[in-house]
């Protein structure tokens, strides 16, 4: 996997494609990774990469990672800490953010009508 970011001027992009979903993450949700790597066995790297929900899907755990995230919402609606059930929660638009340092439990998650959220995954530098 690589962990340094490549120089990736302006381009396109093919937003058909490309899209997978993330281990331990259900199928209506998917990433496609735009640059870097995330080793996270060796606790070093950074990965940019989008992260969509389609309609109606949720989360029933939270999660919590030794990395820092950085979210960014671009569009759709997110609700943040829904039940198993995916009742409740607060809602969020487009253009809102959270960074979350290592550790951090955050969600469970779910999106009514679907969202794009851009995401930046890292660890501190030794």
């Amino acid at each position: 996997m690589p962990v340094n970011k490549i120089h990736d001027e302006f381009h396109t992009l093919d937003m058909t494609r490309g899209w997978e979903v993330p281990t331990g993450y259900p199928s209506g949700i998917q990433q496609k990774i735009l640059a870097g790597g995330l080793d996270e066995k060796g606790k070093k790297g950074t990965r940019s990469r989008l992260l969509r929900f389609d309609p109606g899907v949720y989360t029933t755990e939270p999660f919590v990672h030794d990395y820092w995230e950085e979210v960014f919402l671009v569009s759709g609606d997110l609700t943040v800490g829904n039940d198993k059930q995916g009742h409740g929660g607060d809602a969020f638009g487009p253009f809102t953010y959270a960074c979350r340092p290592p550790g951090a439990f955050h969600g469970p998650f779910k999106s009514e009508k679907g969202c794009i959220l851009f995401e930046l995954h890292y660890y501190d530098p030794v």
